[in-house]
Parts: C-alpha cells; sequence; structure tokens
C-alpha cells in the first residue's frame, strides 16, 4: 500500500500602459499591469469611447530613444518585439514601504528583470522570453556618448548594461546576444508596480505549497491568495522559496503576469471609464517607452487583441546551458545554451509559436496539490440516505488517481448536509490536496486518527474535481497563460 505523505502543519480588462498591453504575458508585475492596462486603453479608443484617456495616457509617458545612433541592428522579423525591462527604484518608495516589503539596501540603478515580449503579426499569440538578470554577456569597446570616455571590451552581467549605459546599451546588448530586432522599449519600476496592483483590486494567484521568503518577507500558505501591490511585489521578487533561486523567480513572474491577462480579459473593471480614469492616473508619469510607441499604435494593437485571452499567451526563459558558470571578475553568472537560445529566437524572428499545439480536454483542468493523490489513502462514508452515494464518492476519488479502500460505508450521521473530510493533523497536507478534489468541504482534525483519511459524503456532494501533483517546471519549458493561472 502507498506510504501517505506527512508533514508538519501546513501543509480584467484592466490595461495599462501603452506599450504594456501586448506584453502582458509574463514579465513582472508593474510591467504586467502596465501591459493589461495599455491593451484595455487601446480596445477603449478601438471602440470610439476612450479617445480622451488614451490622448492623456499618451502625453503622460516620459519618452525616450533607446534607438538613438543604432548602427548594424539586425535586420527585422515578423511580429513585433517589445523589450520589457523593470528597473530598481527603490529610491522612490518611502521608508515605510522598505520596512513593510524588505526593500532596504541602496538603488542599484540597475534591470531588476528582463524580458522580450513578441507579439505576433496577426495579433492573435504573445510570448514572454525572460532573460536572466546574472546572464554573463560582453560589452564590445565602445565610447560613452556622454562623457566621451572610451572603455575596453570587457565581461559584464546582462543587468548591469542597463547602470553602465541605460536603456540604449541594454537594447544593443539584448539585440547582439539574440539577433532579434527590438520594436519597441518600455520600462517600469517598484512603485509603478504596487499602484498598478493596488488599483486593479488585486490579483489572483495559486500555490499548491507554502511559500516563505525571510528576505522579502513573502508569506503564503498553500492555496489561492489575492495578492495587493505590496504583498504582489513580494512574490514576484522572492528568490529564496526553494531551490530554484532566480529561475523560480522569473517563473513566479510569468504566472504572474498570466493571472493579469486572465482579470485583463475576463473582467470589465477597465471598460468603466471612470477606473480607466484612476488606473491610468496612477501609472502616469512612472513609466518610460520609446517615442515610437504612441496612440496610432495602442489603437491599432486594441482593435487587434480584442479576443486575446490566457491561452494566446506563451511564457519561457530563455535555455541556460550552465547555472554557475564563473567568470574571474564577476564570479558565479548564468551561461545560456548557444544552440537551443538560437533556435528559439529564431522561431521568435520567424513568428512562429514555441508552445506545441495541445489537444483539447474534456472538463475543467486538473488542479495542482502538494501531495500527489496516489499517496492519500481514503476511506469513504456516505452521511446522506442517498443510496449508492458513497460508491459515487469513493468511484470518483479512484478515478482522480487518489488511493481509496474500495469499501465505502453508512455514516452513523446519515444527515450530513455538508461533506467532511475527518484527518489526523500529521497528514494535514494531504488532507488539503484531498480537499481540493472535493470542493467546499470542511476539513476537520481528529488527532491518533493515522494515515487513512475519512470523507464523509454530505447532501452537498456533486462531483469529485480532478488534482494532479503539482510538477516544477523545466528552466527552458514553454507553458501558456491557461496552464497557470488558477483554476
Amino acid at each position: 500500500m502507498p506510504t501517505p505523505t506527512r508533514s508538519p502543519a501546513r501543509r480584467q480588462p484592466v490595461r495599462r500602459s501603452p506599450a504594456r498591453r501586448p506584453q502582458v504575458r509574463r514579465r513582472k508585475s508593474g510591467w504586467a499591469a502596465r501591459t493589461a492596462t495599455t491593451l484595455s486603453v487601446g480596445v477603449l479608443a478601438a471602440g470610439g469611447i476612450g479617445h480622451a484617456a488614451l490622448s492623456l495616457l499618451d502625453g503622460g509617458i516620459s519618452r525616450i530613444d533607446p534607438f538613438r545612433d543604432m548602427k548594424d541592428r539586425p535586420a527585422a522579423g515578423h511580429g513585433m518585439n517589445i523589450l520589457l525591462v523593470g528597473t530598481d527604484g527603490r529610491d522612490r518608495i518611502t521608508e515605510k514601504e522598505r520596512r513593510t516589503y524588505r526593500l532596504g539596501g541602496n538603488p542599484c540603478h540597475c534591470t531588476d528583470t528582463i524580458m522580450i515580449v513578441h507579439i505576433s503579426a496577426d495579433r492573435d499569440r504573445a510570448t514572454v522570453v525572460s532573460l536572466p538578470r546574472d546572464t554573463y554577456t560582453h560589452i564590445a569597446a565602445r565610447k560613452d556618448p556622454a562623457t566621451g570616455v572610451q572603455h575596453p571590451d570587457h565581461p559584464i552581467r546582462l543587468n548591469a548594461a542597463y547602470a553602465e549605459g541605460g536603456p540604449s546599451l541594454t537594447v544593443q546588448t539584448v539585440e547582439r546576444m539574440t539577433h532579434l530586432k527590438i520594436d519597441h522599449y518600455m520600462e517600469v519600476d517598484f512603485i509603478t508596480f504596487m499602484k498598478t496592483v493596488d488599483v486593479l483590486g488585486g490579483v489572483r494567484v495559486c500555490t499548491a505549497q507554502p511559500l516563505k521568503d525571510r528576505f522579502t518577507g513573502l508569506n503564503l500558505s498553500a492555496g489561492t491568495h489575492v495578492l495587493g501591490g505590496g504583498q504582489a511585489l513580494q512574490y514576484v521578487r522572492s528568490r529564496h522559496v526553494d531551490g530554484a533561486s532566480d529561475l523560480g523567480r522569473m517563473q513566479r513572474q510569468q504566472k504572474f503576469l498570466a493571472a493579469l491577462i486572465e482579470r485583463a480579459t475576463s473582467s470589465g473593471v477597465l471598460l468603466n471609464p471612470l477606473k480607466l480614469r484612476d488606473v491610468t492616473r496612477a501609472v502616469l508619469g512612472s513609466v518610460r517607452a520609446d517615442q515610437g510607441f504612441g496612440a496610432d499604435q495602442l489603437i491599432g494593437l486594441g482593435r487587434a487583441m480584442r479576443n486575446f485571452s490566457p491561452s494566446s499567451s506563451e511564457f519561457t526563459t530563455v535555455p541556460i546551458g550552465d547555472m554557475t558558470f564563473r567568470d574571474k571578475e564577476l564570479g558565479s553568472t548564468v551561461k545560456w545554451d548557444d544552440a537551443k537560445a538560437g533556435a528559439l529566437f529564431r522561431s521568435l524572428r520567424d513568428d512562429k509559436p514555441l508552445a506545441p499545439p495541445r489537444p483539447k480536454k474534456k472538463g475543467p483542468a486538473a488542479v495542482d496539490v502538494d501531495v500527489p493523490p496516489q499517496q492519500i489513502q481514503v476511506q469513504v462514508e456516505n452521511g446522506t440516505p442517498t443510496e449508492g452515494l458513497g460508491r459515487r464518492v469513493d468511484d470518483g476519488l479512484l478515478a482522480s488517481g487518489f488511493h481509496t479502500t474500495r469499501r465505502p460505508a453508512n455514516a452513523t450521521d446519515r444527515t450530513v448536509r455538508r461533506t467532511v473530510i475527518v484527518y489526523d493533523p500529521r497528514w494535514d497536507r494531504s488532507a488539503k490536496s484531498l480537499a481540493a478534489a472535493l470542493p467546499g468541504s470542511e476539513l476537520r482534525p481528529a488527532p491518533g486518527q493515522g494515515p487513512t483519511l475519512k470523507v464523509v459524503a454530505g447532501a452537498d456532494f456533486k462531483q469529485v474535481r480532478r488534482v494532479r501533483a503539482a510538477e516544477p517546471q523545466q528552466p527552458d519549458q514553454v507553458v501558456t497563460g491557461d496552464q497557470v493561472v488558477c483554476p
């Protein structure tokens, strides 16, 4: 008989800023929200009711020219490539926010997150590729245009290119490494992110396991949570909740972007002109974008992407060859797998989807749980006068993978209205996984009961929901938005 897992105790249309919506796909919270806002604004403008708001937003964004004097750029491919950059920005955070959300330390004036957002030529698909900030690269010999100082060729981490040469050097470095032409550039900081999430009313995220990081202060129990701006910032910044470090952080950022897309495409919060006004006011002046991403581009993009959904988005991280590549000057860095990375960027240049087509599944998607159902022993009892209910529940749990006794019995009390899960607190994680399969059920601890959990089926029982053990996402795995949002 399988050994049960045992453990201590624990087991939308929001569019934000112009260029952001397109990228709504997988970046840092701030970027995601901005992207969502941008798309919403574009859709409103396309519908003839958002021109005033669009003009306000377009005029309030800080404009920069990251492409100025750039030479020998890659040839343009198909579709649109947006370089989405999340900057430190902690010099604009209040002292209270620093303490509450563990944002201590001096600003590094560098890029905290770097993503390429590719929007397909037909505007039916968005692909987000995360570039690790500790990526090892070289900056070619160059003269600083501001100071005239000549810099020799030298190794550098990708996120330090911003500190050394600002947006322009960042774009140049990314283009040289990817051989992709960057069409637009957008930059968002911490404060933008927090304001965006708060104005939208929070974003819903799910986790099969507790997430705790003493460095950022993140402390989430397993389950579903609606995160406000500060807590969402902790979620996307945390690197010490598991062994995945920065890769795990990038994957959480991708999940957050997918959740933002779902909210943006399933709720009408930003189709309300007054709400749209509040959102634009919250973010105006804190986003920087290239001069070419203006009102006309927003309107066209909004019209084309009105049917965009989480399943239209795909997320991945550039393939890594060496996670601990050491350089005598930089120390430990991240080195790409050149062959696999080259194939990925060729696909983007050719406007090809990265995720293979998936067969459509009947019924709702399986819910991720902490403990595999195959490791959970269950005894079912019928707590109602309805004959055969116990067998129906037992069959449903067995089909979902649980290790049932196959001998359902009648409970002593046959007037149970709400399904109950009776469990030994030492197996609380198993109980939570079982509860995910029985929505609305009550968890009732029973010290000393042992490893077998008991389900007393009540009159409220409808069906067993499919569950599956949460599997760690591989570094270069491609996932679509609907695969990572809350069920």
